[in-house]
């Protein structure tokens, strides 16, 4: 989960991706990133954290991180919450880039249509409970995805 800072949408994308990942029974390692390093250590904004923590996720002991070019060859996936995180990320990656494993979240619940997870890092709770619940929505899609491809 890949957003610019890596302490609003993508720490809560992580922590919302890790709970339901579990609910389902699949073991997934799900991290999450920022394409800029302004914030490598600190833990995520303290509104998504008490978002995440409303809805019993704890994302206290997460610690923001730059994403790498590496990331591509470690995940299976890298979901990123918007186009501009994507294109960087492209430039960070450089030949180790993989367009089949890059993709936008929200495509998960608007296929094709290349929308936005909203960045509410200026906002407030309910800009944070907005995000919460287009993530929370786009991580049941890809895993009600992922588990009917299972059933084939």
């Amino acid at each position: 989960m890949v957003c610019l800072g890596n302490i609003c949408r993508s720490p809560l994308a992580e922590g919302i991706l890790t709970q339901q990942a579990a609910q389902a029974g699949l073991h997934w390692l799900v991290d999450s990133a920022g394409t800029g390093g302004w914030h490598i250590g600190n833990p995520p904004h303290l509104l998504s954290q008490k978002v995440a923590g409303q809805h019993g996720i704890d994302i206290s002991a997460q610690k923001c991180r730059r994403f790498v070019a590496e990331d591509m060859q470690r995940f299976d996936r890298v979901y990123f919450m918007d186009e501009d995180n994507y294109k960087d990320a492209r430039i960070i990656a450089g030949p180790l880039w993989k367009n089949d494993k890059a993709k936008l979240l929200l495509n998960e619940l608007y296929p094709g249509q290349n929308l936005p997870v909203p960045d509410p890092y200026y906002g407030n709770d309910t800009d944070y409970e907005h995000v919460f619940n287009l993530i929370s929505k786009a991580c049941e899609a890809l895993i009600s995805r992922y588990q009917s491809t299972l059933k084939k």
